[in-house]
């Protein structure tokens, strides 16, 4: 059972993540990069959102997949991938990170831990 305030925690927490995962790359930009989130809700992706700044389009894959297939747990990053790679194909972008070099995907795990994994798209 989770907390009602699982979104809030995640924001609160997200951007240490981010700033581990991206500092060495001198990243600090997260509209620079895209986004393979995991949807553990709308309340979730709407609080990261907010705290980042991060522009709606960043979560487009991640909504899109929400929205057709709903919280599939840990598969749900796999749809994503594919989503974005279908969608920048499609799009005509040069690489299938919505045309960007670098991106993130980010999960939850037990304990409610934050998962990063910093991503290097490639050419279409």
């Amino acid at each position: 059972h989770l907390l009602k305030d699982v979104p809030g925690i995640v924001s609160k927490n997200i951007d240490k993540a981010l700033v581990e995962a991206f500092q060495p790359l001198n990243i600090s930009d997260y509209n620079s990069i895209f986004w393979i989130a995991h949807p553990g809700g709308p309340a979730i992706l709407d609080q990261v959102e907010q705290k980042l700044s991060l522009k709606p389009e960043k979560m487009r894959a991640t909504r899109e997949v929400l929205s057709e297939y709903g919280n599939m747990s840990s598969a749900c990053v796999l749809f994503i991938l594919d989503e974005m790679r279908k969608k920048s194909a499609q799009d005509g972008l040069k690489t299938t990170g919505e045309g960007l070099e670098w991106g993130v995907l980010f999960g939850f795990g037990p304990g409610l831990t934050i998962e990063t994994v910093v991503l290097r798209s490639v050419a279409i």
